[in-house]
């Protein structure tokens, strides 16, 4: 990096490091659409979209690369069920079932792929009806799956994923999506994990978006402080139930044709509809501009633990731990692996400030190589933000009462290392 290059950079950082992310609204629910790839950099997404919690869309060129858009649509821009099933048929698939309410989801059962692309078919054939209901593939593991087939490439905008790298580390779990459903499938009115950023690229169909910005959900809770599980509802008119549904704000109305990703920003309230036959990828991500919403989540998840069984409090020896147990039966998460999590993303961070590097790791797809195409003032900004999450957890009150002796390094040692880090990679 020149030092002129070097110069801006820390500039931008400096500038953007201290940003707020609250509530926005959009005037007149405006959403931006990016057009060319050529003219839209990252820091024009970190400046513009991520640090203020915008969604913007992308136009279809920044997809036209792909292997799934080449080969999984038909020359009218229909699924290709033949091409899926040839590739994928003998596999087991998440289905959800849109015409049936289970608590403020859809239940959903395994299914071979082959099974749910003849319901697919016949309900097609029947005029988008069937006795079985309307059926939804949903959070489709594919990639995991099948990771040598040749489906996407994650776009440079959407690469600083430290949920992904975290769970790529451990080697447990990871939320990257593959979505198909028929025409009129729907996803209920709901945030994303650990209110995370979400991205989602339509490879064929049309979706439509009901957003809603972070805070406005509270106009939409019940008189019991429960969000709706459809926001089309007419039941939310009666002010008997929904006491502050008439100072909500419209919802922010998008619809994505094929193609196009959507940008949803974290906390952002959502529920979409397929208004064709659609195939959609999707990744859910935290990063530096957000880890800090994540943060209070997870606090905010383990206060409603806490007021859920006070009254075990008293007589129950581990009760801290048993918050901590039930949170994460939850969430996915508790407070301990929240600061693994951490330490995971900012020890890859301190390991390429202090060492670069080599030729193999940045030539693969990993982490490291990411951390590299952004450049090493964005490891810095990460390893700030850290800081600042890693300081409050540490100071956490619920945090001190667990048993920290497992924890390698100490959260002491750890934040030492990291601001040694930040103030040996500024001089």
């Amino acid at each position: 990096m020149d030092r002129a290059t070097f110069a801006c950079s820390t500039a931008f950082f400096r500038d953007y490091s201290s940003s707020s992310q609250g509530a926005f609204c959009l005037p007149g629910g405006h959403v931006d659409f990016i057009e060319k790839v050529e003219s839209f950099t990252y820091s024009d997404f970190f400046r513009d979209y991520l640090i203020p919690n915008h969604p913007c869309i992308f136009s279809a060129k920044f997809t036209e690369d792909w292997g799934s858009r080449r080969s999984w649509v038909t020359w009218d821009g229909k699924p290709d069920f033949d091409y899926l099933l040839q590739r994928f048929g003998e596999a087991v698939v998440p289905v959800a079932n849109c015409d049936v309410k289970e608590y403020n989801s859809n239940p959903k059962e395994q299914l071979p792929f082959k099974e749910y692309i003849k319901y697919w078919k016949e309900y097609i054939k029947n005029d988008y009806r069937s006795s079985r209901g309307c059926l939804y593939l949903k959070d489709w593991h594919l990639s995991r799956a099948f990771p040598e087939q040749d489906v996407y490439t994650t776009p440079v905008y959407f690469s600083s994923d430290w949920l992904n790298e975290y769970w790529d580390a451990i080697a447990v779990d990871d939320y990257r999506f593959v979505y198909m459903g028929p025409k009129g499938s729907w996803t209920p009115f709901h945030a994303d994990v650990f209110r995370s950023y979400s991205w989602s690229a339509n490879i064929c169909g049309r979706k439509k978006w009901l957003l809603y910005p972070a805070g406005q959900e509270e106009y939409l809770k019940d008189r019991h402080g429960n969000l709706p599980f459809d926001v089309t509802a007419p039941s939310l008119q009666d002010r008997s139930v929904y006491p502050r549904y008439n100072q909500s704000q419209p919802p922010v109305e998008i619809v994505q044709e094929a193609g196009e990703i959507v940008f949803i920003p974290s906390g952002w309230h959502h529920q979409v509809y397929n208004l064709e036959d659609t195939i959609s990828i999707n990744h859910n991500w935290v990063n530096g501009c957000n880890v800090a919403i994540m943060w209070c989540f997870l606090q905010d998840e383990l206060a409603a633990v806490q007021r859920e069984i006070n009254e075990w409090k008293d007589p129950m020896d581990d009760w801290h731990l048993q918050c901590q147990l039930i949170m994460k039966s939850c969430t996915g998460i508790d407070y301990k692996e929240f600061y693994n999590f951490l330490k995971v993303i900012a020890e890859n961070r301190i390991s390429v400030l202090e060492n670069g590097l080599d030729d193999e790791a940045s030539a693969k797809n990993t982490p490291k190589a990411a951390i590299s195409t952004l450049g090493m003032l964005h490891a810095v900004f990460d390893l700030k933000r850290t800081v600042k999450v890693l300081t409050s957890l540490s100071a956490n009150e619920d945090f001190k009462k667990l048993d920290l002796t497992s924890l390698s390094p100490p959260p002491e040692a750890l934040l030492h290392h990291l601001k040694a880090a930040i103030d040996t990679a500024l001089l």
